[in-house]
């Protein structure tokens, strides 16, 4: 009984230590969460309010069901992009329809968000999640850095007027800009109070650690501005400067009529498909990035299946309640864990709170400054880059450097998804080249004259052509031993190779000899060939009690 009586207490004091932290940090979340949720919907041409149901459905659902405590989901740009073509496409199809129906962009978007879902379903119940633990470390950093920069320049873009135009007139630029800097106006003001918010963000851990920093930051930035009355860019500001009209909205409910409009045919799959794959990919990847970086930083272990099931449950009830999709968001992410949070609470109350903000408090977060947000968006960027990439890149491999430069590259100028399938790829490729040059043959002759070829190394595609190179059929004697003992017949070419091998060896009137290869292997050499039973050695009892002699490596 007080073992059970203790057992319960411990439970209940690890599950309620960091309650403090995780609210404090979803709150915090939830602020810096605003911005980049109406930029998706800027980017995707939607409804800002759609865009934050959406964020609040799956990073809800997400927080409860996924596979990762402390990782934060929302609408996510990275899934934003891939949607703006099909809704512009959407749109045209809905106006050259028989009886023409507008905004029907928006309504293949809640078809093909529920068809991500499904996919990402899918990939965690056949276990695809697992996939990503073979993500390699040079490529988990170039991702981290390629983000990093990615929301930095995503951070600049609230300057408009640092934006340039044309380098045709950089020079009118600089000039423009210098005259700026030197007079009180929005840039110096926005500026100014980055800075200010970056400085209280940084250093006040040190003064008092169990504050949160980037939550005081925002509230103390917020206060100056409101009580000094300066006139500064709000969130309240920007979302109606990109034509929104507010935070004002309802709780989201499923909406039967947007459905209504949707047709559902063969046509429409067809269309919708191929976005909602490429989504659903771009989503998981992020996603699982996110919580391998979170496993790594709090030295924890997530379940990438369980987080794919979590986030395809996410988006499907975002799509059908008429929300947006979304994924696990590094930045925020970030966030969170800088603001301790690391449980699923945390997740959940940034979730409510964006919710409260939309029904009840819209006009006092229309209030906070952009700049306090961009602060502490800035600082998530110094903590998020790998700065220690720059001390290794002399100390690791040329190709492992080179992946990550690669990586980062391609995840700034192109997209993430394409950026982390690349570095794999690479690496892979240059794993597969080390290996081949990895096979070795140690030869030798027995006392009744027959010769043995000791293999060494992995035997697969990339080293069948040394393989081969290793054998004199020509010049053998008419007995010949091939010991796989020290190597792995590692895939189909392997096996395709040594059946080459013995049929050439046969050709020649010799009699060749396959000893110590794996169980599998045997199964599949005869299941391809049954003849090769006669070639394949069965109950060698000591590999290694003969003396070798005139052994060398070839």
């Amino acid at each position: 009984m007080f073992d059970k009586e203790y057992t319960m207490n411990a439970l209940i004091q690890k599950s309620t230590a960091n309650i403090k932290n995780d609210i404090l940090a979803g709150m915090t979340v939830s602020l810096a969460m605003i911005p980049e949720v109406v930029a998706f919907a800027f980017v995707a041409k939607i409804d800002p309010l759609v865009a934050l149901s959406g964020a609040f459905i799956v990073g809800l659902i997400a927080a409860i069901f996924g596979g990762r405590p402390g990782l934060i989901s929302g609408a996510a740009g990275a899934v934003a992009v891939i949607f703006v073509d099909m809704i512009a496409k959407g749109h045209a199809k809905g106006l050259a329809f028989e009886t023409p129906i507008d905004n029907m962009g928006y309504y293949y978007l809640l078809g093909a968000v529920v068809l991500m879902g499904l996919l990402q379903i899918f990939a965690g119940y056949f276990k695809l999640g697992r996939f990503v633990r073979l993500i390699p470390h040079s490529v988990m950093l170039g991702f981290v850095n390629g983000l990093a920069i990615v929301i930095f320049l995503a951070q600049v873009k609230m300057f408009p007027q640092l934006q340039v135009t044309s380098f045709e007139n950089i020079g009118e630029w600089f000039s423009g800009l210098f005259h700026q800097l030197t007079e009180i106006n929005a840039l110096t003001k926005m500026i100014f109070f980055v800075v200010v918010t970056m400085l209280i963000t940084h250093f006040l851990p040190k003064i008092a650690p169990k504050l949160p920093a980037a939550l005081i930051a925002i509230l103390i930035v917020t206060l100056v501005t409101i009580f000094a009355e300066i006139d500064v860019e709000t969130v309240g500001s920007y979302i109606r400067n990109g034509g929104g009209t507010g935070l004002k909205g309802e709780f989201p409910t499923p909406n039967v009529e947007l459905w209504s409009n949707l047709p559902f045919n063969l046509d429409t799959i067809k269309f919708i498909f191929p976005y909602a794959f490429l989504a659903a990919s771009v989503g998981l990847i992020e996603s699982l990035m996110t919580l391998n970086l979170v496993d790594e930083l709090t030295e924890t272990r997530g379940n990438g299946n369980r987080e794919c099931v979590g986030q395809g449950i996410g988006n499907i009830v975002s799509g059908l309640f008429g929300g947006t999709g979304g994924c696990g968001m590094i930045g925020q992410t970030m966030i969170n864990i800088n603001a301790k949070g690391r449980g699923r609470l945390s997740g959940i109350i940034m979730a409510l709170t964006l919710l409260s903000f939309i029904l009840f408090a819209d006009k006092y977060i229309e209030m906070v400054p952009i700049s306090a947000l961009v602060g502490v968006m800035f600082i998530m960027v110094i903590e998020t880059f790998a700065w220690s990439s720059f001390r290794i890149m002399r100390k690791i491999p040329k190709s492992d450097a080179f992946v990550l430069v690669a990586v980062s590259v391609i995840t700034v100028f192109v997209d993430l998804a394409i950026a982390v399938f690349a570095g794999v790829i690479i690496s892979a490729l240059v794993f597969a080249w080390e290996n081949a040059k990895k096979i070795r043959a140690r030869k030798r002759f027995k006392e009744d004259g027959t010769k043995v070829y000791e293999i060494f190394g992995p035997l697969f595609f990339g080293s069948i052509q040394a393989f081969n190179e290793k054998f004199d059929v020509k010049n053998d004697p008419e007995k010949v031993e091939i010991d796989f003992l020290e190597s792995r017949v590692s895939d189909h070419s392997a096996l395709e190779a040594l059946h080459n091998l013995v049929e050439r060896y046969e050709n020649a009137g010799k009699k060749v000899t396959l000893k110590h290869l794996s169980e599998e292997c045997k199964d599949l050499m005869i299941k391809a060939s049954p003849k090769l039973v006669s070639v394949i050695e069965e109950a060698i009892d000591d590999p290694r009690y003969h003396v070798m002699t005139d052994g060398d490596f070839i």
